[in-house]
């Protein structure tokens, strides 16, 4: 178990699909003193795969190896947790694989055990190519579907975009946009903007604010291009105000990230996949972080993919992973707090 006390909280890192620019952000990364320095990484992968990323990235690293997760969980300092899974030679860089996808799924399979078993307080994880995961193992949806499936999950999960501030969160997320329409209702509304709030909540976020996009154009006009806006939308917004939740709208969805970036609000939940996926990656396409919440641990991710035409190259941008760490970092040590503060009130009781 990690020690409540400690102030450094533990996340694993899995490294993802090893044929596009995961193996260097993952050396990159690790070659980071800041990110170091906010927790202490378990890195999960092969050392060859790890090898050719800090050589792709031009770095040098020098981690202690484990070859047991004992020997992983008894290291005080960053380390890696060699698989070895994978030999780099069995793969092309910037082609679908199916052994790249088999050893990312192990990678992820191993960090989501760690925090099953209270081992660590988040996960990370490099890009994974779904393409090249379902090769491997052709029930993968996604890393959400995967979560709920590993962990025998029965609450309530969701994928949520973090860009300086800005929360996305979506009512539906992988489903035909044909099908939307018919999949939103008052409960998941309501479900998603609990879990949303909480997951701020968890964040550092005092008194979250919340904005809920419309389905339709010009938020329906009144009931002129749907009615979703007034029997649906609305009604979920009030209750959820009625439970305590600073939230607002349905505001159309042309202008409600104008609102949220400009300080108004802190996330804005919307109704399908690419009505928030749009705006958060024009907003800052190396910045973003993919959030999956609502597991009792962090799971964190940069938003853009595993970027085939470049991997290789050593020109990846680091930004949106390092914000992934970060943002798994505070999210944990948040946690650790509020359970010393636990702790502490039930000693005085």
């Amino acid at each position: 178990m990690t020690d409540p006390s400690a102030s450094t909280p533990t996340l694993a890192l899995a490294i993802g699909d090893p044929c596009g620019i995961s193996p260097e952000l993952t050396a990159g990364l690790l070659a980071d003193p800041s990110l170091t320095s906010v927790a202490r990484i378990i890195v999960i992968g092969d050392r060859r795969v790890l090898a050719m990323g800090a050589k792709h990235a031009g770095v040098s690293l020098d981690l202690p190896i484990a070859t047991s997760r004992a020997e992983a969980c008894a290291s005080s300092q960053t380390v890696l947790w060699d698989q070895a899974n994978l030999d780099p030679g069995e793969v092309t860089l910037g082609r679908i694989s199916e052994r790249g996808g088999a050893s990312a799924l192990a990678n992820f399979r191993a960090a989501i055990d760690f925090a099953r078993y209270g081992t660590v307080d988040g996960v990370c994880f490099t890009p994974f190519n779904k393409a090249a995961m379902r090769l491997a193992h052709p029930a993968y949806e996604d890393e959400v579907v995967f979560l709920t499936e590993e962990l025998d999950f029965t609450g309530m999960a969701s994928e949520f975009n973090v860009l300086d501030g800005v929360w996305n969160a979506r009512v539906t997320s992988h489903v035909p946009l044909s099908a939307v329409a018919g999949l939103i209702t008052k409960d998941l509304i309501l479900e998603n903007l609990i879990l949303t709030h909480d997951a701020l909540l968890a964040a550092g976020f005092a008194e979250p604010r919340i904005a809920v996009a419309a389905l339709n154009p010009h938020a329906g006009d009144g009931g002129n291009f749907g009615r979703e806006e007034i029997d649906v939308i609305a009604p979920a917004v009030e209750e959820a105000k009625a439970r305590g939740i600073g939230c607002a709208g349905p505001y159309p969805s042309d202008t409600v990230f104008l609102r949220a970036r400009d300080g108004q609000f802190d996330a804005v939940l919307t109704m399908y996949h690419d009505q928030g996926q749009i705006a958060m990656k024009l907003m800052g396409f190396d910045k973003g972080v993919t959030l999956l919440a609502g597991f009792g641990f962090p799971v964190c991710t940069p938003a853009h993919g595993t970027a085939y035409e470049i991997a290789g190259k050593g020109v990846a941008n680091l930004g949106a992973a390092r914000n992934a760490i970060r943002l798994a970092a505070r999210m944990a040590a948040t946690a650790r707090g509020a359970t010393r503060k636990d702790e502490a009130l039930n000693a005085i009781s």
